[in-house]
């Protein structure tokens, strides 16, 4: 009788376990599946805008790059929450594993960037952008993505060259271009003229320092995204932590459910 009475206590108790374990996971994805539609709506908006943004946002290939990130986000977010919010409440054994699968690779994947990306630092210093910028960059070739990409950086900081203006001497820009020492993106705009008002251009691209951006690239970026590094980094860890006891409580459900 104690053993029965001990037997259906523990079989109970482990049912209050898998049911927490259940709706834990159903809120937990619908957060994300909430997070996911948000994303996708926001990116398609830019993308199918009739009011103008499209246009701002192809013309700078930074936050036209942005936008299909976002895309992409969203629409694995929102999967994911889907099969999460399904498999947890309907106790679906084939969409948990479909979603523990799903978690699995995004993680390995996640983790792989990582490693390359230690494996790949010294390519993020600033010799090896000065090193690329002075064979690849043209100045006024938007097609080329490279160059259209440089601009964008430039006229965004208001930054010139790597480290400093300097770094296009002996560059493929000043043997395309012989009569001028900078590029058009590295003169000083006049804000209250908008765009396409320069302090004085004729000047800048001859060389005066009065009428140039004299600050690197390298350092504006870096001091501009100092701080959403670290946040970036903590988030990362809060992410990995998260996709990890999903896929626990993903197994956890599918091998509790009969």
């Amino acid at each position: 009788m104690g053993l029965g009475e001990a037997s259906a206590r523990g079989t109970s108790m482990e049912g209050d376990c898998l049911s927490c374990i259940k709706y834990l996971m159903f809120v937990f994805n619908f957060l994300i599946f909430l997070g996911g539609s948000f994303l996708l709506g926001v990116g398609v908006w830019v993308v199918v805008d009739p009011t103008g943004f499209r246009e701002i946002v192809a013309a700078n290939p930074l936050l036209f790059m942005g936008v299909y990130i976002i895309l992409a986000m969203g629409g694995m977010l929102f999967l994911l929450g889907f099969l999460g919010c399904c498999g947890a409440i309907r106790e679906n054994k084939c969409l948990l594993l479909f979603f523990f699968m799903l978690i699995l690779i995004i993680f390995l994947a996640e983790l792989a960037a990582a490693i390359l990306a230690f494996i790949f630092r010294e390519h993020l210093t600033r010799e090896y952008f000065t090193k690329e910028l002075k064979r690849h960059y043209q100045g006024y070739n938007n097609t080329d993505v490279f160059t259209s990409t440089w601009n964008a950086i430039m006229n965004t900081f208001d930054c010139c060259g790597v480290n400093s203006p300097e770094d296009f001497e002996e560059s493929i820009f000043r043997f395309i271009n012989p009569g001028e020492v900078v590029p058009e993106a590295c003169c000083r705009r006049n804000s209250h003229l908008g765009e396409a008002g320069f302090s004085n251009r004729e000047e800048c691209l001859s060389g005066s320092m009065l009428y140039r951006n004299n600050k690197g690239c390298y350092s504006a970026v870096v001091d501009y995204f100092e701080m959403y590094i670290y946040v970036a980094g903590a988030l990362a860890i809060v992410v990995l932590t998260i996709e990890l006891f999903a896929m626990v409580f993903a197994m956890c459900l599918f091998r509790g459910i009969q």
